[in-house]
């Protein structure tokens, strides 16, 4: 994955704003919107660092015991009929389930999260 910035279990995507002429980052898996900005890599690197220390600041004044965005664990994707067939397929020969197999492909797939 490209333009993403990790530090501390956080990560941001990044996007360069030629407008502006800057590099324009946002955290991404919180609650909260918290963007931050650089004109060069080690700026926005730094003002990266900086809005997650801020942010992590915010919560332990708030109260809030979990930084993280939370998610319900329920997923719906839109895939073609033919691959649903051949997960179901797998799924039957190896004896798991079409949701264990799913999940376990995705687990193999997850480089970018701790």
């Amino acid at each position: 994955m490209k333009n993403v910035l990790k530090y501390k279990n956080f990560i941001a995507t990044v996007k360069y704003s030629e407008e502006d002429e800057a590099f324009i980052g946002r955290i991404e898996g919180i609650n909260s919107v918290v963007s931050f900005e650089g004109q060069s890599v080690a700026e926005l690197k730094s003002s990266f660092k900086d809005a997650v220390e801020s942010y992590l600041d915010f919560c332990n004044r708030k109260g809030i015991v979990n930084p993280q965005k939370s998610y319900t664990g329920v997923l719906n994707i839109r895939i073609p009929s033919e691959i649903h067939r051949k997960i179901a397929l797998v799924a039957a020969s190896t004896g798991v389930s079409i949701n264990a197999l799913i999940r376990d492909s995705i687990e193999k797939n997850l480089k970018y999260v701790q």
